[in-house]
Order: C-alpha cells, then sequence, then structure tokens
C-alpha cells in the first residue's frame, strides 16, 4: 500500500488520473482491504468517479431485469471465489479498476407504481458486478464507482454515500 494517504475529495470531483483508491475489508481473511484504480482516466471522458453505500448500489443492482445479476457470494463455487480474491489481491502489481455502472429509474411496483407516483433505481454493471458483490461480502460499506457524467446526480440521489458523514466515508482513501 502506498505510504501517503490522504482523504477522498468530494464525491462531485473527479479523482485525479492514475490515483489509486483504498477500500478497506473489515471482515476479510486474507487481506484488510482492496485498491481501484478509474477505468476512463483520458481527459475529457465524461465519466465521474461516485462514492457509494454498496448495500444501496446492490439493491438497485438487484432490480436489473435485463442484464446479468449474480447470485450471493456464499452461493459462488469455490473456484470463482477464489479467483476473485486472487484478482483483489493488493499484493498483485496489477490494481483493478472500480466497477463501471449505470443507473435509471423505473416505476415502482404496487399502486403508488403503477400510477406513476413511486420510482426505484436500478443500477447495471457494465463491469465489476463480481467485484462489488465480493466486496460487500467481506464488509466493505462503502465503494467507488465509476458512471457516466450525466448519470452522476442521480446515482449519488440513490446510492450515495453522502448521507453517512465524513467520519465513515473517510474509511475510503485516495492513495498517489
Amino acid at each position: 500500500m502506498p505510504s501517503e494517504m490522504t482523504s477522498i475529495p468530494s464525491p462531485q470531483q473527479p479523482a485525479a488520473n492514475g490515483a489509486v483508491w483504498v477500500v478497506p475489508l473489515p471482515r476479510h481473511q486474507a487481506y484488510d482491504h482492496v485498491q481501484f484504480k478509474r477505468v476512463f482516466t483520458t481527459d475529457g471522458t465524461r465519466h465521474e468517479v461516485v462514492i457509494v453505500d454498496l448495500h444501496k448500489l446492490l439493491l438497485c443492482a438487484d432490480r436489473d431485469d435485463t442484464d446479468y445479476v449474480l447470485k450471493p457470494v456464499d452461493d459462488w463455487h469455490v473456484g470463482k471465489v477464489r479467483g476473485i480474491r486472487e484478482f483483489l489481491d493488493p499484493r498483485n502489481e496489477r490494481v483493478p479498476q472500480m466497477p463501471y455502472v449505470t443507473i435509471t429509474k423505473r416505476r415502482g411496483s404496487g399502486v403508488a407504481g403503477w400510477l406513476g407516483l413511486a420510482h426505484v433505481g436500478v443500477v447495471g454493471f457494465r463491469n465489476g458486478q463480481h467485484r462489488a458483490r465480493y466486496l460487500a461480502w467481506a464488509g466493505a460499506v462503502w465503494l467507488p464507482v465509476e458512471v457516466h457524467e450525466r448519470e452522476a446526480p442521480l446515482l449519488r440521489e440513490l446510492c450515495g454515500a453522502a448521507d453517512a458523514g465524513d467520519t465513515q466515508r473517510e474509511a475510503i482513501r485516495q492513495a498517489r
């Protein structure tokens, strides 16, 4: 792990190119943190990093009926668990990319949804669903994800970690 750690920037500010995001794992036996880099690193990508509440993100992802939704980690076969554990190991030279998601709203269930009065968030993973579900299983509470700038406000609204307070959010740090 890099020796110099700084507080995370505001979720509205994208991370600097080349930055490594460190996510603590309080319940993981193999290692106590993972590292992520951005998916889109060139200037003008129109993508942002948003710090999300991992539980909220996965609730929205479970509503995705148009894409591949994974079973809980306890239902994965041993080889899949071992593979993701090895892939995320912070001792590896290669730093994995953070999950990349999309988000939309759709009508909620019940009469209020039918009348168009209730809406729910739906997250689709374009990359990183195994990572996100494994990290939740390993005890991660917050996670940096990348999203297109036009969807970032909705992601912050429905899944953002902003309501967690500074102490909790600083559990994820940006290392330079």
